[in-house]
């Protein structure tokens, strides 16, 4: 499991987190030192199985996204103190988007169910979408919310939470860390989505159309 607590201004630099630099993101670690940072897309533990982030072992994000971040942990630390959030995925470069599109075993017509369409673009080629989960501050062991990350299904769902636990596929625990999670987020101006309890959006797409250009 690729955490990284270590420095990350020590980190080698790849030809991708240069081009992230030069468009303007920050380094949410170095930003903000107690997060811990999992890139899933930096692995193969992810639902395309599929290491397309390479050398990336840090997470960039919008210098806005960033500050609310900080917003949303210094919430959760009012409440939970020995908590912390374990960030899986920042901005996706619109190039990696298109990776993904194109190793999707999908038909075209319902590959949009499992990710965005690389010609509109998504919130997270924008930098302004953050993955993330609850983690204990001293260890950046995560917190049970139920699934793992990236698995596509009613349990993973905030909408279907009350199906999920009456059928027992999830915990009131379970659920109970995720409001966790979500209180700090929307606290901090963030949006969560219905269908991925680790998805949060940081501004509109509209919005993030009038402040920034995708990131390619």
């Amino acid at each position: 499991m690729e955490i990284s607590m270590g420095n990350p201004e020590k980190d080698t630099i790849s030809e991708l987190e240069r081009g992230l630099i030069q468009a303007g993101l920050t380094n949410v670690k170095v930003a903000i030192p107690e997060v811990y940072i999992e890139l899933k897309y930096s692995t193969k533990d992810n639902f395309f199985g599929k290491d397309v982030y390479g050398d990336l072992r840090n997470c960039y994000l919008q210098p806005d996204v960033v500050a609310k971040l900080k917003k949303a942990l210094k919430k959760l630390n009012q409440q939970h103190p020995e908590l912390t959030f374990l960030i899986y995925d920042g901005v996706r470069p619109n190039s990696v988007q298109q990776i993904l599109w194109d190793s999707l075993d999908k038909p075209d017509s319902i590959k949009p169910l499992y990710v965005a369409d690389p010609k509109k673009g998504s919130l997270h080629n924008y930098g302004v979408a953050v993955d993330l989960t609850l983690a204990e501050k001293s260890t950046g062991i995560p917190l049970d919310l139920g699934t793992h990350y990236d698995y596509f299904g009613y349990p993973a769902y905030p909408d279907r939470e009350k199906q999920m636990l009456k059928e027992g596929k999830i915990t009131r625990e379970h659920v109970a860390n995720r409001e966790i999670l979500r209180k700090a987020m929307t606290s901090a101006g963030f949006a969560g989505i219905g269908s991925e309890w680790w998805h949060f959006n940081a501004f509109s797409l509209q919005k993030a159309k009038e402040l920034y250009e995708i990131v390619k």
